[in-house]
């Protein structure tokens, strides 16, 4: 079960931590990071946040189109996460 927040609550927040796990959020996470900006999908905004950050696992993961380039951006992180999330 999770939360939802509208586009106000997610652009007063200070720092936004999203975590999906599971093939069944896959499309709603490529929509949210990198479809286009929409009401229809309020956690689109989180692309606009300049501190946001999102912890998924390789099936939520599963339908971003640039997944190798976030593993790449985000390897410094890997030390962080617990195992088999990294």
């Amino acid at each position: 079960m999770g939360r939802n927040y509208g586009l106000g609550t997610i652009a007063e927040a200070r720092a936004l931590l999203m975590l999906a796990f599971g093939k069944e959020k896959a499309k709603a996470i490529a929509k949210a990071v990198e479809g286009p900006l929409t009401a229809a999908i309020p956690a689109s905004s989180i692309q606009l946040h300049p501190n946001a950050v999102v912890i998924l696992d390789p099936e939520a993961a599963g339908d971003l189109k640039f997944k190798k380039y976030y593993q790449q951006q985000s390897s410094h992180l890997a030390m962080l996460l617990p195992r088999g999330l990294a």
